[in-house]
């Protein structure tokens, strides 16, 4: 175990060390309705066209446009035949290119007219065939669903990363678990919370279990007397680095047990965040096979100070294109509940001037 004088591992050799453990996991199919925030596991093409033929997009009657051209109340067009009532979704009639309105008609006779196409779904309009609806690493949204339910796929491969979140310090079970929870999930990440006292014992089997592609321990990774969590991954698999140039979290650590990565999580709700944010996500990205998404920027109010040697997460809320800077480590939690993103500062640099346009990670 780290002693608290040890050097801090930069955040991107950590981050490099954590990739280097996450081969992307085995794909497996689940029904649509499960597949929301997973990652596509391979990419899914339109197999058909839809429509395959002309439908009509309203209820009504299926005309040929030009031949009540200048139809009106005061000039009715008495039609030859009585047209077909079709709904929407019908195919079209031959002959017939658009949908007349059923206060358009008065017996045989258009009272209105309407234009060609009119009503009228052309035929591959909505998909046509080898249209790419689904990108492979890229995550399921409704979007997605609706695009795939349209084209007649009911089940869809996934790469779910089953993550084991081991709650324990004083934090941990109580305060802080249900929100990991929730960014896990929303990262594509299937989450088993399992509380566990501060004992390196029980953090240990509880690391060491099978079961999970990856292990994040929440809480004890601190150097007080009751932070027992490096101890307990000493205890199950090994200890990469225990202490991190990441402000906040700087008690933040890494490992593995049993080939797999393991993620130590400081129990301070800032420092846990920061280290999620820093850490957890791009793991879960890695496991899944997840495309990088692409970041947001944002112009700041005010500027960012920032300690050069240290990698720095600073929380921020978002004002249409501005940012305003909320703060970093010890932020009070009235504080750090009101930001919806947060900005990370590279430890090369000083922070970021009034002004500035900078990358944010959304929360």
């Amino acid at each position: 175990m780290r002693a608290p004088s040890a050097a801090l591992m930069p955040l991107a050799e950590a981050l490099a060390q954590l990739r280097g453990l996450a081969a992307p996991v085995a794909p497996r199919t689940v029904p649509l309705a499960q597949a929301r925030n997973r990652i596509a596991a391979a990419a899914v093409s339109c197999t058909r066209p839809i429509p395959p033929d002309r439908t009509a997009l309203r209820d009504g009657f299926a005309v040929q446009a030009a031949g009540i051209a200048g139809a009106s109340p005061y000039a009715p067009v008495l039609l030859l035949r009585a047209p077909v009532q079709v709904e929407a979704g019908d195919p079209m009639p031959a002959g017939t290119d658009a949908v007349l309105p059923a206060e358009g008609l008065e017996g045989r006779n258009a009272v209105a007219e309407v234009g060609a196409g009119e009503g009228v779904r052309a035929a591959c309009e909505d998909l046509a065939e080898g249209d790419v609806l689904l990108a492979a690493g890229e995550r399921i949204g409704p979007r997605h669903l609706l695009a795939l339910a349209a084209a007649g796929c009911r089940e869809v491969a996934v790469r779910a990363v089953q993550i084991r979140l081991v709650a324990t310090g004083v934090f941990g079970p109580e305060a802080l678990s249900p929100m990991l929870a929730a960014l896990i999930e929303r990262s594509g990440g299937l989450v088993e919370t399992v509380a566990v006292p501060d004992d390196p014992g029980a953090i240990g089997r509880a690391v060491a279990a099978d079961g999970a592609d990856a292990t994040f321990i929440l809480g004890g990774s601190g150097f007080g007397r009751t932070d027992r969590s490096a101890e307990g991954l000493a205890g199950a698999g090994r200890v990469l680095a225990h202490g991190l140039a990441l402000r906040p979290g700087e008690t933040a650590g890494i490992g593995e047990a049993g080939g797999r990565p393991v993620l130590l999580l400081p129990g301070h709700p800032d420092a846990a965040l920061a280290a999620f944010l820093a850490l957890g996500r791009p793991l879960i990205a890695a496991l899944a096979g997840a495309d990088e998404p692409t970041p947001r920027t944002g112009v700041l109010r005010r500027k960012i100070a920032s300690v050069v040697g240290l990698a720095e997460i600073v929380f921020i809320r978002c004002h249409g294109s501005e940012i305003e800077p909320l703060g970093g480590a010890e932020l009070p939690l009235r504080r750090l509940i009101e930001a919806d993103g947060a900005v990370l500062v590279p430890p090369e640099r000083e922070g970021y001037p009034a002004g500035s346009e900078v990358e944010m990670v959304p929360l």
